[in-house]
Formats: C-alpha cells, sequence, structure tokens
C-alpha cells in the first residue's frame, strides 16, 4: 500500500476515505520500543487501509508530580520521531507547548499538537500556524465545542486553513471527565475534520497518588460512538506493556488488542457510511 499521508500537504488528505488513525505510545521511551509500536500500528493501517499519522510526544510538559518522566530530551526524541519518519514513511504529530518549539517541532513533525489545556493560548497557536503545518488543536476539558471556532480562527487568522479539532472529553466532578458526543457535530459545523481522543478522554485526573488514572476498558465505547456520529479519524495511545509504560500507562490500549479494535471499527465506519 502506497500509505496517502507520507507526504502532508493539504487537509483534505485527512478526511477523505475511510476514518484515519492518530496513534502511538503517550511518550517516546526510547528508539526500539519506539519504532517496534510503529512497525506494528503501520502493518495494521496498511492491512485496513487505514491512514495513519504516528503519534508521540517528544517532552511530557504537563505533569502531576515533578519527579514524573518528561522525556528524553527534546533533541534525541525527535531524531527518534525522525528515524520513524524515515524509516516507516509516516507522517508524525507531536505537542508543542511553547511558541517557541513550533519551528523546532515543525522540522520534524507534519503535525503540530496543541494540548487541551494550552488550546487558549494566542501565541503558541500563532507560531503552530506560521510553520505551515498542519495544527490539531485539542479542546479544552473547560471549553464548550463551539468556543472551539475562536481558537481555531487563531490560527486560521495567521494564515494556515489547515486545521484539525480533538474532542477529549470535558471536566466532571474532582476526578473524572465525560464525553458529550454532541460535541463532534458541532465542531465538524465549524467547517474543520473532528477527530476523537479516545484514551485521554479516559482518564481519571487529580488523583491523590499524583498520578493520573484511567478506564481503558472503555476505549472501544467511545470509539465506536465517535465513528457512530461521524467523526473523521481516532486518536489512540497504544503500548505493548501499558502497566510499564512512562507515562498514561492507565488510560492506553494495548498494542496486542489494537488489530481486533481498528477491525470491528472499521466494519463500523463503512455501515455509517452507506448510512449518511
Amino acid at each position: 500500500m502506497t500509505h496517502p499521508l507520507q507526504s502532508i500537504s493539504n487537509i483534505q488528505h485527512l478526511a477523505a476515505g475511510n476514518f484515519f488513525l492518530l496513534a502511538g505510545p503517550c511518550v517516546v521511551e526510547g528508539e526500539t520500543i519506539t519504532l517496534k509500536i510503529a512497525e506494528q500500528i503501520q502493518l495494521l493501517s496498511d492491512q485496513l487501509e487505514i491512514p495513519l499519522v504516528f503519534k508521540a510526544s517528544y517532552r511530557k510538559a504537563n505533569r502531576s508530580k515533578a519527579d514524573s518522566f518528561t522525556g528524553l530530551g527534546d533533541q534525541e526524541a525527535l531524531r527518534i520521531l525522525e528515524k520513524v519518519k524515515t524509516t516507516f514513511g509516516l507522517p508524525i504529530i507531536s505537542d508543542i507547548h511553547t511558541a517557541e518549539e513550533a519551528s523546532i517541532a515543525a522540522e520534524v513533525c507534519d503535525i503540530l499538537q496543541i494540548p487541551a489545556f494550552l488550546c487558549r493560548q494566542t501565541d503558541l497557536l500563532e507560531a503552530a500556524a506560521q510553520t505551515g503545518r498542519i495544527v490539531n488543536i485539542k479542546k479544552g476539558q473547560f471549553l464548550s465545542p463551539l468556543s472551539m471556532q475562536f481558537a481555531a480562527g487563531k490560527v486560521s487568522n495567521a494564515g494556515n486553513s489547515k486545521i484539525l479539532l480533538t474532542e477529549r472529553g470535558t471536566q466532571f466532578g474532582y476526578q473524572d471527565l465525560i464525553v458529550d458526543m454532541r460535541s463532534i457535530p458541532q465542531m465538524k459545523s465549524l467547517g474543520y475534520p473532528v477527530v476523537m481522543d479516545a484514551t485521554h478522554s479516559l482518564q481519571q485526573p487529580n488523583q491523590e497518588k499524583g498520578v493520573t488514572g484511567g478506564n481503558p476498558a472503555m476505549i472501544e465505547t467511545i470509539a465506536r460512538a465517535a465513528i457512530s456520529v461521524g467523526a473523521d479519524g481516532l486518536f489512540l495511545e497504544t503500548h505493548p506493556e501499558p502497566a510499564k509504560a512512562l507515562s498514561d500507562g492507565a488510560n492506553m490500549l494495548p498494542l496486542d488488542q489494537l488489530e481486533g479494535l481498528l477491525q470491528r471499527l472499521v466494519r463500523l465506519h463503512q455501515v455509517v457510511r452507506t448510512l449518511s
């Protein structure tokens, strides 16, 4: 299969045909494991004809505790992501946290991701826009879906219309999130492809032990619901051994469960397309 996203130059490449997939581990943990995960996800995406963008954060800036793992160092992690790109021909998505990071990350990343907590940061959005890369803005846990028009507007007003919007749940109580599926068609009405983050939306933040919890048993439920209501893409974090992952293991999908999940989602997507 010639991968349809080997060179992303047009946002429409993402939204055409099957749903697209942004998938990989939460953070770059090392070269060997990152390449292993990328290889396995690529094999599945090729078999099922799912456009794939490989996802891994080169740095985790938002951690509960000061001693939590934040990364290998930006340059080393970006080097590993560059190796994924050249080895497998995959486009790359990773988070940026400051305006100064945008141009550096854009040397490797095809999509720059704005973390949910930073989705209103004007300088960050504008800097991402000015790189010319696709900008994926995660909806803040504190925002309504239609409020995302203002975040998207900051990117488009800076001259970049290549925008994705990602739903990742809304803060509910003190230690949980809830997903309102109305947000997907509402954000699609803004004119941009919409992604469902089926793993971070199941986080259980603000735990007393200082490590975010999760409910990965519900990943398929969230993913199915999102496809059913018209999500253009899915965001999934996956790891061979989530319990040993260095970040967000509590809400990641075990890698050996990814194939069955994607097979079922492809069949569901085919049905949804016939109905719409």
